[in-house]
């Protein structure tokens, strides 16, 4: 199976406002975002990338974008990489949301967490994994290839590949903009890179 970026889309307003976009249309990445954008294609631009997958979300999208220019390639829409269904969380503030006592069972025990009218956080790593598998069953093992999503659903992939239990995944941190890198090799994972930024990368992104 091929090496694996995991790729985080750029800033937009709901992320500099600690807001949760979700899955909520129009969420278009700033100024900022997209400078990041721009800087991730650069830092990648020598890579052999094969394919560049993407959330179909419209930050994720303008995230892949310049990366797939600058290869020679097209942005792959895959809605299995789509944004956590956050239900009726969407579009609120992080801060009101942590005064709710099912914020606190979200961040100890998210496998018996589940968004009010959204996704059940085991459900959403299910989908995210089984996406992953289907994507990497389409290359060769040594093929590289990017993935563009989220936050969460970034780092439930990683905590599945690596053993972590559900319940931990939480510890870590993916920020706007950065690159986490997996490799599979025949029912073997090993995660080389995580939540690498532009800035950070220099000449060894992977």
């Amino acid at each position: 199976m091929p090496t694996v970026l995991l790729i985080r889309h750029g800033e937009n307003e709901y992320t500099r406002t600690q807001r949760l976009a979700g899955r909520l249309p129009n969420a278009h990445l700033n100024e900022r975002g997209l400078a990041q954008a721009a800087a991730l294609a650069d830092v990648l631009r020598g890579l052999p990338l094969k394919a560049i997958y993407s959330s179909p979300l419209e930050r994720a999208m303008e995230t892949a974008q310049p990366i797939a220019k600058a290869h020679g390639l097209r942005v792959q829409k895959r809605p299995g990489l789509i944004e956590t269904d956050l239900g009726s969380w969407q579009g609120q503030s992080i801060r009101k949301l942590q005064r709710n006592k099912e914020w606190k069972l979200l961040q100890e025990h998210p496998s018996r967490f589940r968004f009010p009218g959204g996704e059940w956080m085991a459900e959403q790593q299910g989908r995210l994994v089984s996406e992953i598998e289907s994507i990497c069953a389409t290359h060769n093992p040594k093929d590289l290839i990017a993935c563009v999503g989220h936050a969460d659903p970034i780092k439930l992939i990683i905590a599945h590949y690596i053993g972590m239990p559900l319940d931990l995944f939480q510890r870590l941190g993916i920020d706007t903009a950065s690159v986490s890198t997996l490799v599979l090799d025949k029912g073997r994972a090993k995660l080389t890179n995580l939540n690498l930024k532009p800035e950070k990368m220099g000449n060894k992104p992977v």
